[in-house]
């Protein structure tokens, strides 16, 4: 099953997603969990949907804990989950760098132990100092304690000529108390410093979704993300479908303004989507019917009647917006069509 040569709306599903996919390829922070308490409603859907036969894989950008304790974190949320069931943006960094060393080279780790044991896992060296002797600078996600310390490690060896790796280039990362800096803003620091680029392993490029396939061995997969710039971007880079749930940093006029690389094929509130079908959107006229909505371009603006599930409003409008935007980005009003749909 694939959607992805239609980006001008939301799709359909006449069954469950969870029947209809065999993998769902799931983000962490923003979908399954948020500042390490579990979402609403996602540890009962995930447990339906893996008692349903869907195999479920954990995909996240965060470089900073290992595959054991993402998975013993998921375990005690409610969510069984083995550490052959996550894959970290640190192991494709690390398959990344082992691509281009030579085994048991020496590298400098910025970051937490998640990054550490990812190289190691590669037959890599992970070392402190720039004054180690390392042949390359990984950086990831240290978390909010990092010592500031460690992109002036980092900065020193680039300046020597060292190749410079990312693990992801997410600017923010959500938590409990709301929205943090993330991985890619520490990237920003050290290439303020250096003008530097580094090579990015993470989502939405190739190396992560290479690496996720390569450990999971999924056939019919579905990605599942609350971001449109990596795990929506991602899915369309692997030419995978995707489902946008809206429990982490992306609001509904994010998504009517996405770009065709930032269009999911499907939108839903949170994980519950996956034990769906998906409402169809028809096209109406010069409008676009979800349920009990009708969306359509008036002037300058987006308008919205009808009554129903606010979700069915919201796909209605994403297929108005995104047809009048074709292959760019819809500049047009939606606050007022948004209003009235209380998201």
């Amino acid at each position: 099953m694939s959607h992805q040569q239609d980006r001008s709306r939301p799709s359909g599903s006449s069954t469950a997603l969870s029947e209809a996919y065999d993998t769902a390829l799931l983000d962490l922070d923003g979908v399954v969990y948020a500042g390490g308490e579990a979402i609403g409603h996602a540890v009962e859907s995930l447990t339906v949907a893996r008692a349903g036969g869907m195999h479920l894989a954990y995909v996240t950008n965060n470089a900073l804990r290992t595959p054991d304790a993402v998975a013993e974190h998921l375990t005690e949320l409610g969510v069984p989950a083995e550490p052959s069931d996550v894959i970290t943006s640190a192991q494709a960094v690390a398959r990344l760098v082992a691509d281009q060393l030579p085994p048991g080279a020496r590298v400098l780790a910025i970051g937490g132990e998640g990054l550490r044991v990812a190289l190691r896992e590669r037959g890599l060296v992970p070392v402190e100092s720039a004054d180690d002797d390392p042949a390359a600078v990984a950086q990831g996600y240290g978390g909010p304690d990092m010592a500031w310390g460690r992109f002036a490690e980092a900065s020193y060896a680039i300046r020597r000529g060292l190749p410079w790796f990312a693990s992801n280039t997410d600017l923010t990362i959500p938590g409990a108390r709301g929205i943090a800096p993330g991985n890619g803003a520490a990237v920003e620091v050290v290439r303020i410093a250096t003008g530097a680029e580094p090579q990015v392993a993470g989502k939405p490029l190739p190396p992560m979704h290479r690496e996720t396939v390569l450990r999971t061995g999924a056939k019919r997969p579905i990605v599942v993300g609350d971001r449109l710039d990596t795990d929506i971007e991602g899915a369309f880079n692997g030419g995978v479908d995707s489902l946008l749930v809206l429990t982490g940093v992306t609001d509904a006029a994010q998504l009517l303004a996405a770009p065709p690389q930032h269009r999911p094929t499907y939108v839903d509130r949170d994980l519950r989507g996956l034990l769906t079908g998906q409402p169809e959107v028809t096209p109406a006229g010069d409008a676009y019917r979800c349920g009990g909505w009708t969306a359509a371009v008036r002037g300058d603006g987006l308008v919205l009647e009808g009554e129903g599930e606010a979700l069915d409003g919201l796909r209605a409008l994403c297929a108005a917006a995104w047809s009048f935007a074709g292959s760019g980005v819809c500049g047009l009003e939606t606050g007022k069509a948004l209003a009235g749909l209380g998201l």
